[in-house]
């Protein structure tokens, strides 16, 4: 009797234990594809973070007011040639940040069946 109790009372492990091996695959296939989605979804937004704080500073360039009524900006105080510089670095470097979040996110669609 003590024999049989121990068959009905089976538990996650001892079921885990006799999974066959197509449960096992689609449970491993199962969690491995889960990490890469969450992973690749994380990249992504990751990357539309990036561009959009690098639009952000290239518009915070333009912000040019004084930061009070006392003072001004001065012509002699303004760096054209450096204005122009960070200003087209931040240009090309958002234009490829945004070639790469396309490729990304076209992959992730890809892989995935665009579920975010």
């Amino acid at each position: 009797m003590a024999e049989e109790q121990k068959l009905k009372t089976e538990g996650a492990f001892v079921a885990s234990l006799k999974r066959n091996n197509k449960q096992i695959k689609d449970d491993r296939a199962t969690a491995i594809a889960d990490m890469a989605q969450m992973r690749y979804r994380r990249q992504v937004e990751d990357m539309e973070m990036e561009i959009k704080c690098m639009r952000r500073d290239r518009d915070n360039m333009l912000d040019l007011s004084p930061d009070n009524t006392q003072s001004l900006m001065v012509a002699k105080n303004f760096n054209d040639a450096e204005f122009v510089k960070r200003d087209l670095e931040l240009g090309i470097k958002i234009r490829n940040a945004e070639i790469a979040l396309e490729i990304a996110d076209t992959q992730y669609k890809h892989l995935f069946k665009g579920s975010k």
